[in-house]
């Protein structure tokens, strides 16, 4: 059972785990930092889908969807076990987008950084919050 559970843990932690009927992150950040355009190049000349920073990229295509994902995980890898062995628990949506974006900044992102981590939350609860409001309408829309 323990296992199971560490398991788990890691799996949400690289951002495997959907939220109720929303993206899963990877979705999500691929979708906002590059609109799911494989052949992106930023203006820092960060690449992929992800936009990851050119240096981070150990090789291979970065057009390559499969590849730029592996690549991503690989990076996050790290970077969420570290916040997991300093905070004691999984990133939250939030954070793992600051940890992506700004990882140094994961405690005290600035303004920007917070604007951009709110928006992958919102892409990542995005068919949650749709759903929840049809419901609402539909019980406001009968008559009592």
């Amino acid at each position: 059972m323990m296992r199971f559970k560490l398991a788990m843990c890691a799996l949400a932690a690289l951002g495997v785990v959907v939220s109720a009927s929303g993206m899963n992150r990877w979705d999500a950040l691929s979708m906002l930092e590059s609109g799911n355009d494989d052949s992106a190049v930023g203006r820092c000349g960060e690449i992929s889908r992800y936009q990851i920073r050119a240096e981070l990229w150990p090789g291979g295509n970065p057009q390559n969807a499969h590849a730029a994902l592996a690549v991503a995980r690989n990076i996050m890898q790290s970077r969420t076990q570290e916040f997991q062995r300093t905070h004691g628990r999984t990133p939250s949506d939030f954070e793992f987008y600051v940890l992506w974006n700004a990882p140094a900044q994961v405690d005290h992102p600035v303004f920007c950084v917070v604007e951009r981590a709110q928006r992958f939350v919102n892409l990542v609860h995005r068919d949650q919050r749709q759903i929840q409001a049809s419901a609402t309408s539909r019980k406001m829309a009968r008559p009592s």
